[in-house]
């Protein structure tokens, strides 16, 4: 009955170690690679026709609520006008503190968008541009400047054509294009596997190390037995 009683504490020994190792190991996993909202684009290439009434989309995933952040609407491509001598950048749009901040805003764009501010407690910063010129086609850039993540900002690439025919839209993916994931979106911005392919690995990795550290004992255990019956 001892020999009994002492196993079974060596068990739940082996047991309690294991079940703290693999604590730590999910509270370390939880800390390196922590869920953040991030800012993306879909589509991220719409075409239209001069005259058309355009909105880029951008939103956070998942949403939060952004109605005190700062977004800014930019066209990265765009180079400062070279006769300003502080180089200042202009923006396309720029949000800020409930509404739009207009000092810094590009002359071509002036009275020709805005921002859905009613949907920014759901995380979307889209911008919608109105009657749009062939000198808006450009890629566009949302960035929220305060945001907590690693990925605060997204392009969209606005095609204006003349020969267009329809509502402006974003080309049709076939379906093979629909179903095959981006290499690069389960990693983080660092290029490391993301989080969703992280915690699964851990928690494999602590089942075959429990599965081990069982085996063993019950190894052990049984050698045990069979030396305490063998005739000495």
């Amino acid at each position: 009955m001892r020999i009994f009683l002492h196993e079974l504490d060596d068990l739940s020994v082996t047991l309690t170690r294991v079940s703290f190792f693999l604590h730590t190991t999910l509270l370390w996993t939880t800390e390196a690679f922590p869920a953040q909202s991030v800012v993306m684009a879909s589509p991220r290439l719409i075409s239209s026709a001069p005259g058309d009434d355009v909105v880029l989309r951008c939103h956070l995933e998942p949403p939060v609520d952004i109605q005190a952040l700062t977004v800014e609407w930019s066209k990265p491509d765009l180079r400062p006008d070279p006769s300003d001598p502080l180089r200042r950048v202009q923006y396309v749009h720029v949000h800020r503190n409930g509404g739009e901040v207009t000092d810094m805003k590009l002359r071509s764009y002036a009275g020709r968008t805005e921002l859905l501010t009613e949907q920014l407690r759901h995380g979307n910063v889209s911008l919608k541009i109105l009657n749009v010129t062939l000198a808006d086609a450009a890629r566009y850039r949302c960035f929220i400047p305060k945001l907590k993540s690693a990925v605060r900002e997204a392009t969209v690439q606005l095609v204006v054509d003349p020969n267009y025919i329809g509502e402006p839209t974003e080309p049709q993916l076939s379906p093979r294009d629909s179903q095959t994931p981006d290499p690069d979106e389960n990693l983080d911005p660092t290029g490391r596997p993301g989080r969703s392919h992280v915690i699964p690995a851990v928690i494999f990795s602590v089942a075959v190390i429990l599965g081990f550290g069982i085996g063993c004992f019950l190894k052990h255990n049984n050698h045990r037995q069979t030396t305490s019956t063998t005739p000495g």
